[in-house]
């Protein structure tokens, strides 16, 4: 059988997008290119890769063996180019970041700060939910992950560098913006616009309140912390979010975090990666900077 990188790396490209169309767009190719190197690396393989159904195109069987040996090359030559890097002690290339949509207020912050100090650097961010963040790990996709707490039992290497107060949150004129010391019981006559299940901050919440014995009304389910932000200020419910999310709406006065007994909920952010994944220098040199300078860079809304 005979294989090129190159068409590898085509097949790669389609599988994963299962578009000839998008693949051509990421690969900067035509896409009558595309579609002529996977005929050619079904003519040398035998099999056909892809089958036709009405206007979409998916993996046959031999299609997805490929797909399966198409990533594992593709990260060997990855770790292989990492090695000769580190051996140059080449400062230069490019880093693959994903983040938790809540910290992407902070984590845009970050990149800016470290590309100014490695101007050699190309980054590549993807703002993210949890359970994409986690994905993206699972199949290697990414260099770096901020995030709250992995789950318990992955096969992840995660440092905390940060913490992330979980807040309640109001409209200014709601009847609690102006009260001090409100007791957890008085949250229960609350409606919450809360995250969807699989959001951290949702998980975080959930086993808080559990753990107090604390039974909250849920209404609207938002997928993103900025739509959860605008239904509390509408007067559609109280809500709870990272206090690292409300740095502009605290400033404007379009939002009051509220004085709540047992607040803020403290968790931590992390820098996530694949445990044994071999960090190119860039890679270690991110990571190493988020763990030793996130905290101090940092200017938490509403502090002195």
């Amino acid at each position: 059988m005979h294989v090129t990188l190159h068409q590898l790396k085509i097949f790669e490209s389609v599988a994963r997008l299962l578009s000839y169309t998008h693949a051509a767009e990421e690969l900067y190719l035509s896409q009558p290119a595309v579609s002529m190197q996977i005929k050619q690396l079904e003519a040398n393989i035998g099999l056909p890769l892809f089958e036709r159904l009405g206007k979409k195109i998916y993996l046959t069987e031999a299609g997805r063996e490929m797909f399966h040996y198409s990533r594992t090359i593709a990260q060997q030559l990855a770790e292989a180019e990492t090695v000769i890097e580190d051996m140059k002690g080449v400062k230069r290339g490019r880093l693959v970041v994903s983040v938790a949509s809540t910290a992407n207020y902070f984590s845009t912050r970050l990149l800016a700060i470290f590309n100014v100090r490695m101007k050699g650097v190309t980054v590549s961010l993807d703002v993210t939910n949890r359970e994409n963040l986690l994905q993206q790990l699972s199949a290697n996709e990414t260099d770096l992950v901020i995030m709250g707490k992995p789950p318990e039992g992955t096969d992840l290497d995660a440092e905390p560098f940060m913490d992330n107060p979980l807040v309640v949150i109001a409209a200014p004129d709601h009847p609690f913006a102006r009260r001090k010391h409100i007791p957890l019981t008085e949250l229960q006559g609350e409606t919450f616009v809360v995250r969807e299940a699989v959001s951290g901050t949702r998980i975080a919440m959930e086993r808080f309140f559990n753990e107090k014995g604390i039974h909250l009304t849920t209404g609207m389910v938002m997928t993103s912390n900025e739509a959860i932000q605008q239904a509390v200020q509408a007067g559609l419910g109280l809500g709870i979010v990272s206090l690292h999310t409300l740095e502009l709406e605290l400033q404007t006065h379009h939002l009051v975090v509220l004085d709540v007994e047992s607040f803020p909920i403290m968790r931590q952010w992390y820098v996530v990666h694949r445990k044994g994944k071999r960090l190119s220098p860039i890679t270690q040199a991110f990571k190493d900077f988020v763990l030793k300078e996130a905290k101090s860079l940092w200017h938490m809304p509403g502090g002195d």
